[in-house]
């Protein structure tokens, strides 16, 4: 897995750790709402999730996303995916992996095995920095996917793409460009970090972040490595 945290600069959050009151999760932690937004757990599961453009702002009166994400970590299913604003979610554990929305109507769907594209629109929409981050990864996994540095290179990329399709939705995120590279510089809402997730067959794996603050310069990284048990 390789992907971008976009979000506004002031929003506070803690970089990738083991949780304290949780040491099976590794992730990052939004200190606003208390969730997260990626991360693994050494009982043998990795979500992310991404919000879902082109319904509006938030309502504050609904569960935080980042909550999905801390339930799939902690083995629970999510429940009352209306609960929450518009969002896409990936869930892996020993049963496979799963993809859940709930718009247009809650979903929750089996994925087969395969390459997988998500940013904030339908799961595989083609824009192009999906389509050219997808690129990447399967260019990576073919050369030998032996170390995280080039898909973080990748995840640096600030030029626009080419080919694709422009997304159907304006963005609900204040500052996004219409059509994105798969790095966002601005100092309001942009890239706030880097994360690369690989585990072998072997159930051995490393998880690596590279945060930036908001002029898109380097903050610091972490990499962290885990092992799933051999059920997973």
């Amino acid at each position: 897995m390789a992907g971008n945290r976009d979000e506004l600069h002031p929003r506070p959050a803690a970089p990738l750790a083991r949780w304290a009151d949780a040491p099976h999760i590794i992730a990052g932690r939004d200190h606003e709402s208390g969730g997260t937004w990626l991360g693994v757990s050494e009982e043998g599961r990795f979500a992310v999730v991404t919000n879902l453009r082109g319904y509006g702002p938030p309502a504050a009166d609904r569960v935080s996303r980042g909550a999905l994400v801390t339930d799939v970590l902690s083995g629970e299913e999510p429940a009352a995916l209306d609960a929450y604003n518009p969002f896409n979610l990936i869930a892996v554990d020993g049963a496979g992996a799963r993809f859940l929305t709930n718009r247009p109507a809650p979903l929750r769907a089996a994925l087969a095995p395969g390459l997988y594209g998500l940013s904030n629109g339908p799961l595989d929409e083609p824009w192009p920095k999906t389509l050219r981050l997808k690129q990447q990864l399967l260019e990576w996994l073919v050369a030998g996917a032996d170390e995280p540095a080039r898909l973080l290179a990748a995840l640096g990329e600030d030029r626009l793409p080419t080919g694709g399709l422009t997304p159907d939705t304006p963005s609900d995120a204040p500052r996004e460009p219409a059509l994105s590279p798969i790095f966002i510089r601005d100092p309001v809402y942009g890239t706030r970090c880097s994360t690369v997730v690989a585990i072998d067959r072997a159930g051995k794996g490393t998880i690596v972040e590279r945060r930036f603050d908001a002029a898109g310069a380097p903050t610091g990284e972490t990499a962290l490595a885990f092992a799933w048990p051999d059920r997973a």
